[in-house]
Formats: structure tokens, C-alpha cells, sequence
């Protein structure tokens, strides 16, 4: 068994899925008392969050970077980055270690190829719906339409996640908020819907629509159980 990166904390309350869901994904498929090895660096969220208003990236490039430096010399085989929005960094950590970034765009756009999706909507945070880094590589290396939320949407879906989500903290209205949004996506021509902040599956589940969502924590860290395990 290949031994798992995790660079965490952005914020802890997703890198708790993270960590249930590869254990889960390797019990499942050895059965007994395994579970998975992992080794996790887990960020100060607050500094993290600050340079990301200020546009400061390489600042949280820097701290990122020594971070997965960290769970390189620790002994893990790849790294998971556990976070949507930092991937845009993603190249700059790669450039310092050694082991490999398996990439959250990437891992949920198999899923998507292999389900025929060729259209589909985008949640996140602004920074992930407004920028080409998480877009272009659905795009241009998957050939996957993607249609986000209208401005005001994207306002309201990431003020939810820095101000509720983040701190654990879920709200039936802002659920509302959510499903209202996603519709809307669904209308304008998406055949399903990304929960592209790996903390919005706190919030909004699948059983809470008919339009189909593709959470990129679950896939994410399914994805690695898949690595971690192959021969």
C-alpha cells in the first residue's frame, strides 16, 4: 500500500472528510483492520485565508510548498492537496517536491468523462468560479463545458463558505441559498453540478436535489484509495 499525502487544514473541517473517507475507501476494499497510511500536514486556515483576499498566492505558494515538502521527507508516495482553491498553486508546490500532486480537477473530471457529462456547472469559491486555473484545465485538458453561477450567485455561494462553512457551521437557509443556485446552473444547460469547495458537501448533499452533484472531496480522496492500493 502506497502511503497517502495529505496537505490539509484549508480548512479542518473538510480535511476531516478527507481523512473518514480514505480509512473508509481502504477498509472497504481490504476488509479487517486496515486502514490507510497517511501522512498530513494540516495549515493555519487564518493565514492561509488572509493571503488569499489580499492576493498574496505567493505567499500561500511559499507556505504550501514547505508544507508538502514536510510529507515528502515523512515518507508519502503522492499528495493530495485537500482543496479546490489552492490547486491554483499547484504547479509552484509541484516545482519543490519530488513525489506527485494528483490533481482534484483532474480526479473529478475522469469521474465526469466516464459518466458522458460534457456540460456542467461550477461551484466554489470565487476565486475557483472567476479564475482560468480550475476552469481551463476542465476545458482545455478535458474538453468539459463549464457554466458558473451569475455574479450575484458567486457572491452569495462564497461569502457561505467564509462565513459559515468554514467554522462547521450549517444553515438550512443558506441550503436553500445553495439548491436555488444549482437550479439555476441546471437551467442554463448543465447536465450536472461540481461542488467544487471541498466544503460544500457539509451543506448540500444529493439528496437534496434531483440534478446530479459530483462532490470533489469524496472523489478526491476516492481517487487516492485507488493510487494508494493499485499493484
Amino acid at each position: 500500500m502506497k502511503t497517502i499525502g495529505l496537505l490539509g487544514g484549508m480548512s479542518w473541517e473538510s480535511t476531516v472528510s478527507y481523512y473518514q473517507e480514505v480509512n473508509r475507501g481502504v477498509k472497504r476494499q481490504l476488509g479487517g483492520l486496515h486502514s490507510a497510511k497517511v501522512v498530513m500536514v494540516s495549515v493555519d486556515f487564518a493565514e492561509i485565508e488572509r493571503m488569499q483576499h489580499a492576493g498574496d498566492w505567493q505567499a500561500t505558494a511559499l507556505i504550501l510548498a514547505k508544507a508538502a515538502k514536510n510529507i515528502e521527507l515523512a515518507g508519502a508516495d503522492f499528495l493530495l492537496i485537500c482543496t479546490n482553491t489552492m490547486h491554483k498553486v499547484a504547479e509552484q508546490i509541484q516545482a519543490n517536491i519530488s513525489i506527485p500532486i494528483h490533481h482534484i480537477a483532474d480526479a473529478t473530471a475522469q469521474v465526469l468523462q466516464a459518466d458522458k457529462i460534457t456540460k456542467v456547472g461550477l461551484l466554489g469559491t470565487k476565486f475557483t468560479m472567476q479564475q482560468d486555473f480550475y476552469r481551463s484545465r476542465l476545458e482545455d485538458k478535458f474538453a468539459i463545458q463549464v457554466v458558473v453561477p451569475l455574479e450575484d450567485q458567486q457572491q452569495r455561494v462564497h461569502e457561505i463558505i467564509y462565513t459559515e462553512l468554514v467554522l462547521g457551521e450549517i444553515k438550512e437557509t443558506s441550503r436553500a441559498e445553495y439548491l436555488a443556485v444549482i437550479d439555476s446552473l441546471f437551467a442554463r444547460g448543465a447536465e450536472a453540478v461540481i461542488l467544487g469547495c471541498t466544503e460544500i458537501a457539509l451543506l448540500v448533499e444529493q439528496q437534496h436535489t434531483d440534478v446530479p452533484l459530483y462532490d470533489t472531496t469524496a472523489i478526491h480522496a476516492q481517487s487516492a484509495v485507488v493510487i494508494a492500493l493499485a499493484n
